[in-house]
């Protein structure tokens, strides 16, 4: 009646838990475990400092003060002073805290990231089909 936004709840990967395939957040996720695959979020997404993301994301925004390893398209990304990411990232703003570490190569359109995406898989096919 007054426009309360309806919102998802907060999910929560727990340190020790270990998760893999296609995961897809309604709404802000915590990462304290593993999650290995692709991931998609359309709120912002918080890997702790114990948490281990592989795989392609796709979020809103995203926090690390752990560990992320892959393809990255977001709104905005925060490397905290414990944070890692390793790869390849398409994003609209970063910010990187002393100690924090970024590796790999930025983007400035997601065009790019996913063409090199495609032509990697094409080649891994063409790889197994001749091996």
């Amino acid at each position: 009646m007054f426009g309360k936004k309806k919102t998802a709840g907060l999910t929560f990967v727990a340190p020790g838990t270990k998760l893999s395939g296609e995961s897809h957040f309604a709404g802000e996720a915590l990462i304290g475990g593993e999650v290995y695959g692709n991931i998609s979020s359309t709120d912002k997404i918080t890997i702790e400092a114990d948490g281990y993301v592989e795989g392609e994301l796709n979020c809103d925004e995203l926090k690390v003060a752990g560990h992320f390893k892959g393809k990255l398209k977001c709104g905005k990304l925060i490397i905290t002073s414990t944070g890692t990411v390793e790869g390849e990232l398409a994003c609209e703003s970063m910010e990187i805290f002393e100690g924090g570490q970024f590796i790999g190569m930025r983007v400035k359109e997601e065009v790019a990231l996913l063409n090199s995406f495609d032509a990697q898989q094409a080649e891994i096919e063409g790889e197994l089909q001749t091996g």
